[in-house]
């Protein structure tokens, strides 16, 4: 894109004043098509953020990240610590998919579906109009004395947004801890679960300072994505842009004149009327360029649109278009650094569909006592000492399950157990086993054995383990 003359926007953020101080946006409240269509993608996000912790799917948690006890439920599929791997997956699986959106659309992530800018723009930002009125009011109102007027609107945006941002903290808690759990410590009541009481208020305090005075600074200065795009965006990449052919002509932009041939003056469309400024929530004009405080909100869009319309010119003079299509006119096609994200998307997803289909229900480990030696039992055989632990990753208890060896002959002896046991859903049994194997059966003084896990004399699962035995000597 052609450099704009006045360079100083590069030096600093646009919410930072030239003394270093913070500089506060007030954006004008915007209305158009695509606000239109992200209040709807808003409403059903936010829909979808409250109710994903109550939903089961199976028994199961929809969304759950229990980081204490390192369960989490991924669309009801729970994940263990043994499946930290699939975990793992599926987090490579999301930041690939957001890169390859990035790639292909900029900061649309951010602009649309980022639960930060939801909250910001369609949550807090619609009550404090409500409350304050539009850019020009709450201009005045900061600049006014602390007078009646004022205490009553700040004294009223405070407790709302203190009100929701609690009613967050609950949700976020609920994704945390889970949801049964949390509606029990409401039932409880708060000086039951005093330690839970202040975890809330602590998320509490955080969520009320970051959307009440930290708010775009959350996008401009801690998210890291921004600045992504510098690696991630090309001129292919389809982003919120100023046409600055069309806008700047030959001779730049040009304040509005009825019946001024703007053409033959070699005046561009842009009319400089600084709404797209105004109405931006991170204070920066767009038509300086992709900066990373752009959010892809679409509110400029909305706001050029409306001016355009207004002075009977054309719209799209801001619209989500590529550097490339600005300037030489083209269409938009798959770069092979898409094609690229895109295979190993696809790869991804499909090996994590994969390891989902091959995942038991039930997990079994078999781990030989540490330090302890075989032990010579009568009849020539030979004994070692184990410890078992067996998780049951479904939502209904396994009833009547027993160990048995499959490798070898011989025997399993589980301790303070009548040789059948019960493992809760979604809970664990652990317990020690003796395993004597007739020493003519052994092959030297390692072996591995297979054991198998079954349920009504229904096998479910099998794993292995290393037996000690007496050394052959040839």
């Amino acid at each position: 894109m052609e450099a704009p003359k006045n360079e100083n926007f590069r030096d600093s953020i646009g919410t930072i004043t030239k003394d270093g101080k913070r500089a506060w946006v007030f954006p004008k409240k915007p209305s158009g098509k695509f606000y239109n269509y992200r209040k709807y993608v808003s409403y059903f996000l936010l829909l979808f953020l409250f109710s994903a912790p109550f939903i089961k799917v199976n028994g199961n948690q929809f969304l759950m990240f229990n980081i204490l006890e390192r369960r989490f439920n991924i669309f009801g599929f729970p994940f263990w610590p043994q499946d930290f791997h699939l975990f793992v997956i599926s987090m490579i699986i999301g930041v690939v998919f957001i890169t390859l959106f990035t790639v292909v659309f900029g900061r649309i992530f951010c602009g649309w579906i980022c639960p930060q800018t939801i909250f910001m723009e369609m949550v807090f930002r619609r009550i404090e109009y409500w409350i304050e009125g539009d850019r020009g009011k709450q201009i005045r109102l900061k600049k006014q004395p602390w007078t009646k007027e004022k205490i009553k609107k700040r004294g009223l945006k405070l407790i709302v947004f203190a009100i929701i941002s609690f009613l967050i903290a609950n949700v976020f808690l609920a994704y945390l801890i889970g949801s049964d759990r949390l509606i029990q410590y409401i039932v409880d009541g708060p000086a039951a679960h005093l330690n839970t009481l202040i975890s809330l208020a602590i998320f509490t305090g955080i969520f009320y300072f970051v959307f009440a005075w930290f708010r775009e600074q959350v996008c401009v200065i801690a998210c890291p994505y921004g600045r992504l795009q510098g690696v991630l965006l090309d001129t292919k990449s389809i982003v919120v842009a100023y046409d600055h052919k069309r806008g700047e002509g030959e001779n730049g932009r040009k304040k509005f004149r009825k019946n001024e041939d703007r053409a033959a003056l070699g005046h561009g469309d842009c009319i400089d009327c600084m709404q797209c400024v105004h109405v931006c929530p991170t204070g920066i004009d767009i038509r300086n360029g992709t900066q990373l405080e752009c959010v892809n909100c679409t509110a400029c869009i909305d706001e050029c649109d409306h001016i355009m319309e207004s002075i009977n010119l054309p719209k799209g003079l801001i619209r989500y278009a590529s550097e490339e299509n600005i300037v030489n006119k083209a269409k938009f096609k798959l770069t092979p650094r898409i094609k690229g994200y895109i295979a190993v998307l696809i790869i991804l997803i499909g090996v994590l569909i994969g390891m989902l289909f091959l995942r038991n229900d039930v997990e079994a480990r078999v781990l030989r006592l540490p330090g302890q030696l075989y032990e010579r039992k009568d009849n020539n055989m030979i004994s070692n000492v184990f410890t078992y632990k067996l998780v049951n990753k479904t939502t209904k208890t396994i009833e009547d399950v027993s160990l048995k060896l499959m490798s070898h002959d011989g025997e399993i002896k589980l301790v303070s157990t009548s040789g059948t046991f019960v493992v809760p859903s979604q809970g664990m049994t652990e317990g020690t086993l003796f395993i004597e194997i007739d020493n003519s059966k052994l092959s030297g003084d390692r072996n591995t054995i297979k054991i198998g896990v079954y349920s009504n004399e229904k096998l479910i699962e099998t794993t292995t383990a290393n037996f000690l035995g007496p050394r052959s000597y040839n």
